[in-house]
């Protein structure tokens, strides 16, 4: 057990009712970054983000009280400052005051979530525009991610996305997309942009403008005029093909010349 403990590529651990790690396996440590030492000496709690220490700390107080923990979802930091997340099950030992627990890796699965998310907040708006349109089936992925997070725009706030996603599609591959050229454009400072793409969809300017270049290539490619990596690359205002492929693989799960090779119409 001791051999297979090590060798997991989940994270393993056991933790007392203080709130310390008691025993972690190699996971734990190559995932967050920090030695064994730095990870037995501060509270578990002092490695979450910051924005889900609150809830943490409320399923772990549950635990406590011998509840099991199922598929709980949180944030850690890397020692660099890298967002991981995880996905927790745990199960007290009361009589040992003690918590044995196994997380994995869910980064993939959150990245395809966020993706959709977005994706069906700008396609919201667009068929807002539209007074006749038939239904929009969604793909059974693109389904399954649909209003995950709680965030749903207002009107107001739905008009100024579809603004600022036109002016996004107006300068891709043409220059080069900064937030002080989108805030330049909306009459706005950088730190209002910020603030208000935050507000409205809980992630950054930038990681809205990445999305933006995501869905052009996904409709680019469901149209089946294009065969080359190249050519959706540049369809999506990236100039290095080979980390527009990487980075479309981290969302799709999928390269894209491989996406290009078969019915592409599930990124629709």
């Amino acid at each position: 057990l001791e051999y297979l403990f090590d060798l997991s590529p989940d994270l393993l651990c056991i933790a007392g009712y203080d709130g310390y790690f008691k025993k972690i396996n190699p996971a734990v440590s190559k995932t967050l970054g920090y030695t064994n030492e730095e990870l037995f000496a501060r509270p578990i709690n002092s490695f979450v983000h910051p924005d889900d220490q609150e809830i943490t700390s409320k399923n772990r107080q549950r635990i406590r009280e011998d509840n099991p923990l199922i598929n709980f979802e949180n944030r850690y930091l890397t020692k660099s400052g890298e967002t991981v997340w995880l996905s927790w099950t745990s199960m007290p030992i009361k009589r040992d005051q003690m918590v044995f627990a196994i997380a994995k890796i869910i980064n993939h699965k959150k990245k395809i979530e966020e993706y959709w998310r977005i994706s069906n907040v700008l396609d919201a708006g667009h068929r807002q525009k539209k007074t006749i349109k038939e239904p929009v089936p969604l793909s059974e992925d693109k389904a399954a991610h649909t209003n995950t997070t709680g965030y749903d725009p207002s009107p107001a706030d739905q008009v100024w996305l579809d603004h600022l996603e036109a002016i996004i599609k107006s300068y891709i591959g043409k220059i080069e997309l900064t937030n002080s050229l989108l805030s330049n454009e909306l009459i706005v400072s950088e730190r209002q942009l910020f603030r208000r793409v935050k507000s409205i969809l809980g992630i950054t300017p930038n990681k809205f403008v990445q999305i933006v270049r995501f869905k052009l290539a996904s409709e680019a490619i469901a149209t089946g005029k294009y065969t080359t990596l190249a050519e959706i690359s540049n369809i999506a205002g990236f100039d290095t093909p080979a980390y527009f492929n990487k980075l479309f693989k981290e969302v799709h799960g999928i390269k894209v010349l491989d996406v290009l090779s078969k019915d592409s119409r599930h990124l629709q």
